[in-house]
């Protein structure tokens, strides 16, 4: 008689567990007092109708459960029923993540969206900049991320102890850094102090900085030790090796069987440019496309290819030759020794300008947008982006104004299809705005303001050589079409200002 409510609360059992989360979900009346009581907290400010709110949830709840378990709370705020927190804490865009110690130290959440990013990176925010280590604790500090680095120094040593906790107060969002004044404890990890020891679960297994203690040095070591004599391309390594500052060389293999073969074939070549150039596989099944942008052929695999990542510049190796460890370092040693011409694909340099925003491919690149006698601002666009396709006519607007005013001559607005023109400017999303003024194109200035006429105005009279504005007829005019609703963006927060990069994997 009793089975089916037996059978039912165990439905209702199941349903509960199967929908129990350990992401928090906070309001305004409980969020002050959770981040009070927490010591660490990470918060996303998000949308329901956001697509990378969507594409984010299960990598936040993956991560909010393996940090539960370290006292490390992670929580999640709907703006579309809490727009005054929202506002309150600065969100301009979703998901916006913020790692919160209390009301007053915040701080936003700078790694990747991915579960095991999100969890190596709050692991190392909730240490200290530098853990005292100890023999009963280290062995399980060595665990604590792929990478840990730990400094072997006497007590007295203040010149190496300041200098390393200056790197690690650097560079603490990347590594966890520990250290230790026993000498005992170094002649048991093979070192005699002062030493740093980089810990790593890949390669050799530690690499060693036996060198004087120069900040400058320990950063460079760290940055060369952490990363895989040869790793892998993926959607948790890729902006890492964008943002490292040397160039990338990519292995395409289809199976991972020819990835490994091809590895172990050109690993001496990879060894010998360690800390020149960074070496990694990359899927081709799934990331096949992305060969396309190293103006490679997206259907003849294995390839090779090396991207000079600070210009932007591809290097492709011919794929009608054989991959084998011989063509492979005379590639490589000739593109180190200069002899190797980038590849540029570029579309053809238009006839005539004909709309108010001056068209720009990578043949007329340095020509227009590196003018020193003009203000440029260029928008980095792709034709199936909706952020830009929504900008376009804003930009119109703006071009019109500059040409109808007294800057015409000292100002330009311009564009430039990123998808199909190489580039030499970093552009990790779509659409992206840069500034380069007149007398200073070796320092451009990314715009990150709202995408109004206004706001565009104002950021190239602050940052342009000329503090070019249109005249105030001109600004009424302006303001008068934002207040009839055609120039200005609704919604009181949108979704982020970039779209996925071609470039992010």
């Amino acid at each position: 008689m009793h089975a089916p409510t037996k059978f039912a609360l165990g439905l209702l059992a199941a349903a509960a567990v199967a929908t129990a989360s350990d992401v928090i979900q906070l309001k305004k009346d409980t969020f002050d007092d959770f981040v009070k009581t927490n010591d660490i907290v990470l918060a996303e400010f998000f949308a329901p109708w956001c697509g990378h709110c969507k594409a984010l949830a299960p990598e936040y709840e993956e991560a909010a459960t393996t940090l539960k378990e370290k006292n490390i709370k992670l929580a999640k705020i709907d703006c579309t029923e809490e727009s005054e927190l929202c506002q309150q804490h600065g969100v301009e865009g979703y998901p916006t993540l913020k790692v919160f110690r209390g009301l007053d130290t915040v701080s936003p959440y700078k790694g990747q969206r991915k579960a095991a990013a999100i969890t190596s990176y709050m692991i190392k925010q909730s240490l200290p900049s530098v853990s005292v280590l100890t023999k009963e604790n280290i062995e399980e500090f060595k665990k604590a991320d792929k990478v840990v680095i730990v400094a072997y120094f006497d007590a007295t040593d203040k010149a190496a102890n300041e200098t390393f906790s200056k790197v690690a107060d650097k560079l603490r969002d990347e590594y966890p850094f520990g250290a230790s004044s026993d000498a005992a404890l170094a002649e048991a990890e093979g070192v005699t102090a002062p030493a740093i020891v980089l810990y790593k679960d890949f390669d050799e297994g530690k690499a060693v900085f036996t060198e004087k203690f120069d900040a400058e040095a320990i950063e460079k070591f760290a940055k060369t030790a952490s990363t895989p004599l040869i790793g892998e391309v993926g959607p948790d390594t890729y902006a890492g090796y964008m943002s490292a500052g040397i160039p990338l060389a990519y292995i395409f293999a289809e199976t991972p069987e020819e990835r490994k073969e091809l590895s172990d074939a050109l690993k001496p070549i990879a060894e010998a440019q360690r800390g020149v150039i960074n070496f990694a596989t990359i899927d081709a099944k799934a990331f096949g496309a992305h060969a396309g942008n190293l103006n490679l052929k997206t259907d003849k695999f294995p390839a090779f290819a090396i991207q000079e990542t600070t210009k932007n510049q591809k290097f492709p190796f011919d794929q009608e030759k054989e991959i084998t460890a011989d063509s492979i370092k005379k590639f490589v040693d000739d593109f180190v020794a200069g002899k190797v011409e980038p590849s540029i694909k570029s579309e053809p340099i238009p006839e005539t300008q004909e709309g108010p925003v001056t068209v720009v491919v990578a043949k007329s690149y340095n020509d227009i947008v590196l003018d020193d006698t003009k203000d440029v601002l260029i928008e980095f666009y792709a034709p199936w982006c909706g952020h830009c396709k929504a900008l376009a006519p804003k930009y119109d607007e703006l071009a019109t104004l500059y040409a109808n005013s007294e800057f015409k001559d000292k100002v330009v607005i311009a564009k430039v299809d990123a998808t199909q023109n190489d580039v030499p400017d970093e552009i990790q999303g779509f659409p992206t705005i840069k500034l380069y003024a007149a007398g200073a194109k070796d320092k451009p200035v990314e715009y990150s303001g709202s995408r109004t006429v206004e706001d565009l105005i104002k950021f190239i009279s602050e940052n342009g050589k000329y503090k070019a504005a249109p005249s105030e007829e001109a600004e009424e005019s302006v303001a008068a079409s934002a207040e009839s609703g055609s120039s200005t963006e609704t919604g009181t927060v949108e979704e982020p200002a970039k779209e996925t990069s071609h470039d992010e994997l």
